[in-house]
């Protein structure tokens, strides 16, 4: 083809390549966060939720939340919490649209270096469609992959730049996109590395220093041997800042990863099964990408169960095929640098350190799998390279396959759509798997099937008996269902696995509260705080222990440092409402009623005590209001309905006074206590009395009169009597 007519079937590829990955993945802009990683990531973290501050964006450059230092992707969380809210669609959309330009990247990259518009296209093309990164575009807890990926495109894009165009600016920028994608995600740090293949081909830097050396042998025996040396190895050295700044990410992740206690699970996995772990995932992630099926978010590592004759035949597999591309790089260099890609680039996620409970995950082949894909494009276009036929039988096999790709994706994406869908694949499709079964249960129990979730939390702790965040889970759904002894056992041993478990120790605070164990509540709750200062739930519960002892200043304190960490946590507001109004700060106190029901519009007890609040402050058409929708959320609650029926019977304005509803609400609040609540009598006389009906006024005065003499309560018993002497004199 000329010049002319390449640029426009570029302009088309890149069109086709955008509009073909938005459409297959379209479905995800409609999916919700998943239970998994997203609530710690997005959808339950205040900092990221307060959007993009001085303090979140100090907090992004300073934390090892989850066990890593990445501060870009924290950043681009908040940016999609500034402008989206907590609308799932568009933090899912912003994962596809990075997926995207990283494939138009891919394929620009490749065709500038190679030339090759076709092969390169068919690359950016399987990158973008095939279902084993479908994980990565459809979690939004892995923005850090498809983020990471967009540096590391650029990255090279960069590079390539410079090599075509030498300069210090141009290497400097090359220098600084790199560091920033380690801050994306550090499984970056082997890009120098491929850099050093791409030099190898299709660049052909060490060829070309080589070449060069060569040609001035014959022109100039006397050559220098000095610059020989820099010609060839320039390439190398100028690397150099590239692995520098991959060390330092490679050290900065493992202490974030050790702090976190990330690095724990190594203990569980010797050496030699972690090396054959990694040797058959090798294998598998090459079999997924021929046939992609059976693809789950997580998989269990089998751990000493692992057959060593797996790994033995995928030790050989690799071994053939390394043997193979070695003895094909004097003809072809393409599969020596595809396949080092391949199993360079998957170094720090095999497992050879190992950072969690899966055996291997479909996310980290985002960008390993590429070796492989150049080396099919290539090495097809070579093996027909003869054939009369080469173009229309590759073309056609080209959109079989990327048709059948993109059927299997969209497949892929539909068990993403929920938490509930995902993990019941998971289970579905995977053995023994624990972290399906007690995600799954978590999933189940927000929609309030207790049973249910506790028979995947039991099935988690059969697998893994001392699976802490089953215990965890199970714990809170027995304390929900009040069953506390089962519960604080529960949680006690999910803290004897981990006694850094803040969670637990919140938890495990609240069920010993509610059996009174005040000390033991309280003691837990502090470790809470002393293992995550900032832990609101924590505040608030230590807060409520404290104002039930009347220590309602510390009880204070600790409902605003729950508020400072979590500014609409409705519960804090109400309780330092709550705790305000007992110090007599009434207008205080309504403001935070008010702020909790901004969190949480359909807040009943927030309403009752707005209402009880306008009601001392005789704001009566407030306080009705707010007792109505306290109604409306707990139709029979006996002190709405007793306060509204009281103001309405007593409304010193005729035009609101409306004693017939006095009488409905009065009448339903004395059936539901058995006309045996004093108060409520008294309010049901004053209804009766307010609608002309004296009789039936004296009648219920003289009841609710006997139940506070029983009582001894001679103040009320006198008030009584008084009303009594007004009703029998026909005045209300």
């Amino acid at each position: 083809m000329d010049k002319t007519s390449d640029k426009y079937w570029a302009l088309f590829i890149y069109l086709a390549l955008a509009l073909t990955t938005l459409a297959v993945f379209r479905q995800v802009r409609s999916y919700d966060f998943t239970n998994y990683d997203d609530p710690s990531y997005v959808s339950k973290n205040p900092q990221v939720q307060a959007g993009l501050t001085r303090d979140t964006i100090t907090w992004a450059f300073t934390t090892g939340h989850k066990s890593i230092w990445h501060p870009l992707t924290w950043l681009s969380h908040m940016l999609d919490c500034q402008l989206f809210g907590l609308r799932a669609g568009a933090h899912h959309l912003t994962n596809l649209l990075l997926h995207i330009a990283n494939t138009l990247l891919l394929f620009a990259v490749l065709k500038r270096m190679t030339g090759a518009l076709w092969r390169s296209a068919f690359v950016a093309a399987v990158f973008a469609l095939h279902p084993l990164h479908v994980e990565s575009v459809a979690w939004v807890a892995e923005r850090k992959d498809v983020l990471s990926t967009l540096f590391g495109m650029l990255t090279m894009a960069a590079y390539l730049r410079y090599v075509k165009h030498p300069g210090k600016v141009k290497y400097l920028l090359t220098l600084l996109v790199f560091a920033l994608g380690l801050m994306a995600k550090s499984m970056l740090v082997t890009l120098p590395f491929v850099l050093l293949l791409l030099d190898y081909w299709p660049l052909g830097r060490f060829q070309l220093g080589k070449a060069v050396t060569n040609a001035n042998r014959r022109k100039r025996k006397s050559i220098n041997t000095r610059s020989q040396w820099q010609l060839s190895y320039s390439p190398v050295w100028e690397k150099v800042p590239f692995f520098v700044l991959s060390a330092i990410s490679s050290v900065v992740t493992f202490l974030a990863q050790q702090s976190g206690g990330a690095l724990k699970s190594i203990e569980a996995f010797p050496l030699i099964v972690r090396i054959a772990n990694a040797l058959i995932s090798y294998a598998k992630y090459i079999g997924k990408m021929i046939w992609p099926s059976r693809l789950a978010v997580f998989y269990p590592h089998p751990g000493d169960r692992l057959p060593m004759w797996q790994a033995v035949v995928a030790a050989l597999l690799l071994l053939a095929i390394s043997i193979w591309v070695i003895r094909s790089a004097p003809k072809r260099k393409y599969p020596l640098v595809g396949w080092l890609w391949y199993l360079g680039t998957l170094v720090p996620v095999i497992g050879l350190v190992q950072t969690g409970g899966q055996a291997m995950a479909d996310r980290y082949a985002y960008v390993p799998l590429t070796g492989l894909f150049i080396i099919i494009a290539w090495g097809l276009s070579d093996l027909l390279a003869r054939w009369r036929y080469q173009k229309i039988v590759l073309g056609a096999s080209a959109m079989i396959v990327l048709l059948a790709l993109s059927i299997c994706t969209r497949l892929q994406l539909r068990h993403w759509r929920n938490s509930i869908t995902l993990f019941e694949h998971a289970i579905e499709v995977t053995n023994d798997n624990h972290v399906a079964h007690c995600n799954l249960g978590a999933a189940i129990f927000e929609q309030g099937r207790l049973d249910e979730a506790i028979s995947h939390y039991r099935q988690a702790l059969h697998i893994k008996p001392h699976y802490v965040g089953a215990h965890y889970n199970l714990g809170t759904a027995l304390q929900s269902q009040g069953r506390l002894d089962e519960a604080i056992s529960h949680f006690h041993k999910a803290l004897r696995v981990n006694p850094d478990y803040a969670e637990a120790h919140n938890n495990l605070g609240i069920s010993l509260r509610a059996q009174g164990k005040l000390d033991e509540a309280i003691s837990h709750y502090r470790q809470a705080l002393q293992l995550r200062s900032d832990f609101a739930e924590a505040h608030n519960g230590l807060g409520n222990v404290l104002a039930t002892r009347g220590n309602l200043d510390e009880a204070i304190s600790h409902f605003r440092q729950a508020l400072q960490a979590k500014p609409d946590f409705a519960e804090a507001h109400y309780n330092l409402g709550l705790a305000l109004k007992l110090q007599g700060k009434l207008d205080k106190a309504i403001s935070h009623f008010l702020q909790a029901l901004q969190a949480r519009p359909d807040f009943a007890e927030a309403h009752d005590n707005l209402g009880t609040a306008f009601k001392s402050q005789s704001k009566l058409d407030k306080a009705i209001s707010h007792f109505r929708q306290a109604l409306q959320s707990r139709p029979n609650w006996i002190g709405p309905l007793n306060d509204m029926a009281q103001i309405l019977a007593t409304h010193p304005d005729p035009n609101l006074r409306d004693a017939s509803e006095a009488i409905d609400l009065a009448e339903r609040a004395a059936e539901l206590t058995k006309y045996q609540n004093v108060t409520i009598l008294n309010t049901l006389a004053t209804a009766y009395a307010s609608a002309g009906q004296f009789d039936q006024a004296v009648t219920t005065a003289q009841a609710a009169l006997a139940l506070a003499s029983a009582a001894q309560n001679d103040e009320l018993a006198n008030r009584i009597r008084r009303q009594l002497e007004l009703y029998r004199q026909a005045k209300p």
